[in-house]
């Protein structure tokens, strides 16, 4: 065997263990048992044409939420412009009380007619706190989305910034809601769920120094576009 091929057997070797390794390192689990509260975004997505037949989904979807064990809150949100978008944010517990919901009938029920009138998969993404004020369901006009993704490297100055923006956007005029959480098994993803009195408030805190100051540090972090979306409640 000449020198060259025993180096080249020898990476293959190497390569053939790496990937090994690889393939039998277990995943993280979604979501830790330990999480409390657990915060879970859900993003719905259905043929425009059964928009109106979605909400009445949805609504009877939320209340049942509420009245079940261990649920903090449940929340829907419709989208301004895309006839067909909906967002779910709960927050439960924990996982345990996730488990035992996403178990039952009335839950299984929802999911088996909501699949019926889906133009995509139902999107549940779940999250720990990161910087959040108090629980409680506030009214508001506006409500914000936005999914915030930075490259891995990045996640710890990320996390930094986004608890200066969390502080300073809740102080601001006509916030009623400005909360940070972080995915469980992504942690270099985040959502933030926002909820204002007015668009007028909301504009201002988008082009508020605290805001711009946010954008500017995201723009050298970001893993894919800050995707910002505006909704509406469901009554």
């Amino acid at each position: 065997m000449t020198l060259r091929t025993a180096q080249a057997f020898v990476s293959a070797l190497l390569s053939c263990s790496a990937m090994s390794a690889v393939a039998q390192a277990p995943a993280p689990p979604a979501v830790p048992a330990d999480v409390s509260p657990l915060y879970v975004v859900t993003y719905v997505e259905v043929r425009p044409t059964v928009r109106d037949e979605t909400a009445a989904l949805l609504k009877s979807y939320r209340e049942a939420s509420r009245s079940s064990t261990g649920n903090l809150r449940s929340v829907v949100v419709r989208s301004v412009v895309r006839p067909g978008q909906f967002v779910v944010a709960a927050a439960w517990k924990d996982k345990a009380a996730w488990d035992a919901h996403m178990a039952a009938a009335g839950t299984k029920e929802f999911r088996e007619k909501l699949n019926a009138l889906r133009n995509a998969p139902a999107d549940d993404r779940f999250h720990n706190a990161l910087s959040v004020g108090p629980m409680e369901v506030a009214p508001g006009s506006v409500y914000g989305v936005t999914h915030v993704d930075v490259i891995p490297p990045q996640k710890d100055n990320a996390i930094v910034a986004l608890k200066v923006l969390g502080e300073a956007s809740r102080a601001a005029a006509g916030n009623v809601r400005f909360e940070i959480v972080q995915q469980t098994n992504r942690p270099n993803h985040f959502t933030v769920f926002e909820i204002w009195r007015s668009r007028e408030a909301f504009d201002a805190n988008g082009m508020s120094a605290h805001q711009r100051e946010f954008r500017d540090k995201l723009a050298g972090m970001a893993g894919a576009l800050y995707d910002e979306r505006l909704y509406e409640i469901l009554n």
